[in-house]
């Protein structure tokens, strides 16, 4: 590792540790030559995730864009960020074990309210009303009659 203040090559490795998320390592090092100490992150290389949407384009996954359509759902609901954000990790991890690099954004909003209505059966009802765009009534009453049986 390059010395940000010498440019020296060589440093060595004083303290490590993970982040609180597990998915990067902290190193302190010091470099050889001036003695001066710098940061570096390790973090693993992922290959992008692409999402086919409903219309046929294809974008990359954006974490924040499903956290923003949870957040709205959840908001005013007894649902806090910790759960948002391990549901998000459940769903991206999952995701990324299925070793397939395009997902639909129908199977996406499948995870997203499967777990949601385990979460939070309003913020379940909020979700879904946006993302299976009910038509009337009739197509919401249906929706909020399965949740009732189930209960």
């Amino acid at each position: 590792m390059r010395c940000l203040f010498c440019g020296h090559m060589e440093s060595k490795v004083i303290d490590s540790r993970s982040t609180e998320e597990g998915t990067t390592i902290r190193r302190r090092r010091e470099c050889l030559e001036c003695g001066k100490r710098f940061t570096t992150y390790e973090k693993i290389e992922t290959i992008p995730m692409i999402v086919v949407k409903k219309d046929g384009l294809r974008e990359t996954w954006d974490r924040d864009k499903v956290l923003n359509g949870i957040l709205r759902a959840c908001e005013k609901r007894p649902v806090t960020l910790a759960d948002i954000e391990k549901l998000i990790d459940d769903i991206e991890s999952k995701l990324y074990n299925m070793l397939e690099r395009e997902v639909t954004s129908e199977k996406i909003g499948e995870m997203v309210m499967e777990r949601l209505q385990v979460l939070d059966d309003i913020a379940y009802v909020r979700f879904a009303s946006v993302y299976r765009q009910f038509k009337d009534i009739n197509s919401f009453m249906d929706e909020l009659a399965k949740i009732i049986k189930k209960a």
